[in-house]
C-alpha cells in the first residue's frame, strides 16, 4: 500500500473573533509547531486568516480558508477569490462541505469551479463529499457518493488531483454527536478511491488522501484511523479547543 502522510485539518466555522483565533493558534503551535510526520492545518474564518497566519509563522503548521469563489476578482460582492487567498500564503481552502452545500445550494459543478481555479492559483482544495442519513437509509449512500467524486473533479489533471485532498463527511453525523462506524467509515471511503481510480489512474487513487469528516474527537479517532483508506480528519467541533485538537494529532502520528 502506498503511504500517505496523515493529515488532520481544523475546520472552525463561524467561530472565534480575531483574538480568540490568535490564541487558539497560539495555543495549538505551543503543542505542534515542529510536527512533521502529520500534516496539520488550521481553518479559520476569513476574519482572522491573516491573524492566524502570523501566529503560525515559522511553524510546521499550515493554515487554509472555508470557502473561495471561483473567478479571480470581479463584481460579486461578499466574495473571496483564489488570488486573495494566495496573497495571504493560505495553503488550503475547503470545498464543497455539506453546510455549503444544504444552507447556499452548492452543486458538484459549482464546486468543481471552485477546485479547478483554487489549483490554478496553487491552493490545495479539501473537497467534501457526503450522503444524507435519508439517502444512506434509502441505500443509495455510495450512488451518491460517487456522483459528487466525478462532479467535483470533473477535467482535473492527475498531477493536480494527487495535491487534492478529499473529506468524506456523512452529513448524518455533523455537529450531531452521531459517528460512523469505522466499518461503514472505511466501507466509504474504499468506494471514494475506487472511484478516483476511475475517474483518473489508480496511481492516483492511491495517492490521494481522504479524510473522515463526521465528528472524529480522541475518543474514536484511534478506531478510525487504524482503517487503510482513512488518511485523516477534517475536524470541527474538537478543533475549537486546543487540548482535543492538539490530542487528535497526537493520535494522528501514532498511526502513521
Amino acid at each position: 500500500m502506498k503511504f500517505r502522510k496523515r493529515i488532520i485539518a481544523g475546520n472552525w466555522k463561524m467561530n472565534k473573533t480575531v483574538s480568540e483565533a490568535t490564541e487558539l493558534a497560539v495555543a495549538i503551535r505551543q503543542e505542534l509547531a515542529e510536527t512533521s510526520d502529520v500534516d496539520v492545518v488550521l481553518c479559520p474564518p476569513f476574519t482572522a486568516l491573516a491573524a492566524v497566519a502570523e501566529s503560525l509563522e515559522g511553524s510546521t503548521i499550515s493554515f487554509g480558508a472555508q470557502n473561495m469563489h471561483w473567478e479571480a476578482s470581479g463584481a460579486y460582492t461578499g466574495e473571496i477569490s483564489p488570488v486573495m487567498l494566495r496573497g495571504l500564503y493560505c495553503h488550503y481552502v475547503i470545498l464543497g462541505h455539506s453546510e455549503r452545500r444544504t444552507y447556499f445550494g452548492e452543486t458538484d459543478e459549482i464546486v468543481n469551479r471552485k477546485a479547478q481555479a483554487a489549483l490554478a492559483s496553487t491552493l490545495r482544495p479539501i473537497v467534501c463529499v457526503g450522503e444524507t442519513l435519508e439517502e444512506r437509509e434509502s441505500g443509495k449512500h455510495i450512488e451518491i457518493v460517487a456522483k459528487q467524486v466525478h462532479g467535483s473533479l470533473a477535467g482535473i489533471a492527475e498531477a493536480d488531483l494527487k495535491n487534492t485532498v478529499l473529506a468524506y463527511e456523512p452529513v448524518w453525523a455533523i455537529g450531531t454527536g452521531l459517528t460512523a462506524s469505522p466499518e461503514q467509515a472505511q466501507e466509504m471511503h474504499a468506494c471514494i478511491r475506487k472511484e478516483l481510480a476511475v475517474l483518473c489512474s489508480q496511481d492516483a487513487a492511491d495517492s490521494v488522501r481522504i479524510q473522515y469528516g463526521g465528528s472524529m474527537k480522541p475518543s474514536n479517532a484511534a478506531e478510525l484511523l487504524a482503517q487503510p483508506d482513512i488518511d485523516g480528519g477534517l475536524i470541527g467541533g474538537a478543533s475549537l479547543e486546543a487540548r482535543s485538537f492538539v490530542e487528535l494529532v497526537k493520535i494522528a502520528k501514532e498511526r502513521n
